[in-house]
């Protein structure tokens, strides 16, 4: 079983890599592989509505039909076990690679058909899902901006459409090596490096746990469908 882990952070090595570093390897630790993606390497756009894959009797078969540098990455997606998706909120969403890239996974997978009640979907298995986000604001302050609203969308569109999937937030993360250099008076580096002192390693074993779930998850679905077979 393979896993797809998508970077949606511009920094390469900075808190959202992290946690995914550990979510893949709590995947590899459940059986499967893992290849990273960092969306920041490519040069591409969001949906740009051709309805191609929504044209009665499509073949785009579940994979959006624009061409750009993200069609190999979507190709790789549609043939993977699961998919990991790690991004840092960026006033209040999560950042505009990472958006894109949802668009042009998500919506060629799912349609327009309804049938019993239920969407029909472009898959032939469910695909488990894993969607981390990382942010500056403090879990405690999360409902003050909808986060808890406005972030699980996303979560709920990928379970809706791919079957499964895991939500984890982790929240007030130490955004700079060095504060002084930066104009700010609404964070203190102090508290911050209080908190990530006693609270990152916990979140990292959260993704951790995240990505064993989710392989252990996968597992299971390749189990069941054997023994169909």
């Amino acid at each position: 079983m393979k896993a797809i882990v998508i970077n949606g952070s511009p920094r390469k090595k900075w808190n959202t890599d992290k946690a995914l570093q550990r979510a893949a390897q709590g995947f590899a630790d459940a059986g499967g592989t893992v290849e990273t993606v960092r969306l920041y390497d490519y040069e591409y756009k969001g949906c740009v509505s051709c309805f191609a894959c929504k044209i009665k009797n499509s073949k785009t078969n579940g994979l959006c039909a624009y061409r750009d540098a993200l069609r190999p990455v979507l190709e790789k997606v549609r043939e993977a076990d699961a998919v990991i998706v790690g991004t840092p909120v960026y006033y209040s969403f999560p950042t505009g690679q990472t958006r894109s890239f949802l668009e042009r996974w998500l919506f060629p997978v799912g349609t327009y058909v309804y049938k019993d009640g239920k969407q029909v979907v472009v898959r032939d298995k469910v695909v488990p899902t894993g969607l981390i986000y990382t942010m500056n604001v403090p879990r405690e302050l999360m409902a003050n901006y909808n986060y808890d609203v406005i972030l699980s969308d996303s979560a709920k569109s990928m379970e809706a459409i791919m079957g499964y999937n895991e939500l984890l937030y982790i929240c007030n993360t130490y955004q700079f090596n060095d504060y002084s250099r930066y104009d700010m008076t609404l964070f203190n580096e102090e508290d911050k490096r209080q908190y990530r002192d006693a609270h990152f390693e916990e979140d990292l074993e959260k993704a951790y746990q995240l990505g064993l779930s989710i392989g252990k998850k996968t597992r299971q679905i390749e189990e069941e469908q054997n023994a169909a077979n």
